[in-house]
């Protein structure tokens, strides 16, 4: 890949896990009345023909680590489980009495935190309080996210009896240097049983989290870090860049210094060689960051056009409408986005109240709406159009003057009423979106709020 390109397209921007992202949402057009309503709407749309999702942030840690921008509360404490549960189920039970039905639920994902720092029983009460107030789709998907240093043979089967069938483990990175400076030390040996066990006790999806441009990484670290993850044979895995972010997460990311981190073209090797040596073990490249095998559920969704991203990130298991419970959770209703008290203690204030914890949203409007739709094209199909005049928007020619410009960079193709990211545009999908998204054009931020796009 061309330096000059990374030297130009190498600057902040999103992930678009949503359209708006998260600092440009208009609060002042958001009350928790209007996230009812949108709620409602979503659930009368869509809960019979498709079901909805729900995402339980679970967010203890034993242990800081310092690559994760995650919400999350350290603590050895044990006891914090179940009064949590407790609040988690308090919530579902508000939603469903919202609900003008009973929800069928398609997908359920626990993220965190650390899910598998709860225990087995507690797992199993959470699950079980959730399925007791709702119907399971007939294709349905459960997902947990496993740290392999505390994921039992317990929690993989007792998840399993529960109906998941799909679980994620952090690897991050093999290199017991680049594993101290990130503090989080979890030799190739934990990874391997935990990813054993789940292939013994019936998961059809295990997948592994792999990120380049940590501190210390090397070249090396990648190649060997990814030669041990096909040895495992991860149905998929994400290749994630490292977002150094230190002015949000604080002291988490300053156990090392700036100048430890892989920086521009240096960074960006390790991704060209971790992606073509993926492609020689046969993973298949699937939106951004994302591979799979070719029978794996999700590479046949981003075939078949059915691929979705959401503040989950991507999934083959579309819904219009997805429930985010548990503290900092993001709920999306299509029409708009709700998100959880990030601080514990109000979240729990909140439910005392008998009040859904909502602090900040979002109402999307008729453009929001539209640009939506291309930007969630872009990163799940790598191409839009605006073919269907439903797709228009009144500032499509300002963005397509920006495109024009890489289209001359060979970044994508731009044909009657479409656009097509190439092969070598696939990296700078990021930029491309930034084309489209008129709320960081019309108001540029005056300080970095995001990780950078390369």
């Amino acid at each position: 890949m061309s330096f000059s390109l990374i030297q130009k397209y190498n600057v902040p921007g999103p992930r678009y896990t949503s359209y708006p992202t998260v600092p440009y949402w208009d609060e002042t057009t958001f009350s928790v009345e209007i996230w009812k309503e949108t709620l409602i709407k979503s659930f009368n749309e869509s809960n019979a023909a498709e079901g909805i999702s729900l995402y339980i942030h679970l967010p203890f840690c034993e242990s800081l680590c310092t690559f994760c921008g995650c919400h999350k509360r350290i603590t050895k404490r044990h006891e914090v489980e179940h009064p949590y549960i407790d609040a988690v189920l308090k919530e579902w039970a508000m939603y469903c009495e919202l609900l003008p039905q009973k929800p069928i639920i398609k997908e359920i994902h626990l993220g965190g935190g650390t899910p598998t720092f709860f225990s087995v029983d507690n797992l199993e009460r959470l699950i079980n309080g959730i399925l007791s107030k709702a119907e399971k789709a007939k294709v349905y998907e459960f997902s947990f996210e496993g740290h392999p240093n505390n994921t039992t043979r317990l929690h993989l089967q007792k998840l399993y009896d529960l109906g998941f069938r799909r679980v994620s483990f952090g690897v991050q990175d093999y290199s017991e240097k680049v594993q101290t400076a990130i503090h989080r030390i979890q030799p190739f040996y934990n990874v391997a049983k935990v990813t054993f066990w789940a292939r013994e006790i019936g998961y059809t999806s295990v997948s592994h989290d792999l990120i380049f441009g940590l501190p210390f990484q090397t070249l090396d670290n990648v190649i060997d870090t990814i030669e041990k993850t096909k040895s495992l044979g991860p149905d998929r895995l994400a290749f994630y860049s490292y977002a150094h972010v230190p002015w949000i997460k604080g002291n988490g990311q300053r156990g090392f210094k700036d100048e430890d981190v892989p920086k521009d073209d240096e960074k960006r090797k390790l991704y060209e060689v971790g992606k073509k040596l993926l492609a020689s073990k046969g993973y298949h490249e699937i939106g951004m960051d994302h591979f799979a095998l070719a029978d794996d559920r999700m590479y046949v969704a981003f075939k078949e056009g059915k691929l979705h991203r959401n503040f989950m990130g991507y999934t083959a298991s579309k819904t219009q409408l997805m429930i985010g419970l548990g503290v900092s959770s993001i709920s999306d209703s299509w029409y708009a986005f709700a998100q959880n008290e990030k601080e514990l203690e109000a979240y729990y204030a909140r439910l005392a109240q008998n009040e859904l914890p909502v602090f900040r949203g979002h109402r999307l409007n008729e453009e929001d709406l539209i640009i939506r739709k291309h930007i969630l094209n872009l990163m799940c199909q790598f191409d839009t159009s605006w073919q269907n005049d439903a797709l228009y928007f009144e500032g499509l020619p300002e963005v397509l003057v920006q495109l024009h410009e890489m289209e001359k960079d060979g970044l994508l193709v731009i044909s009657q009423n479409k656009v097509t990211v190439t092969e070598k545009g696939k990296p700078f999908v990021r930029n491309i979106c930034m084309a489209f998204d008129l709320r960081l054009k019309r108001k540029t931020p005056e300080t970095q709020l995001f990780s950078m796009t390369v």
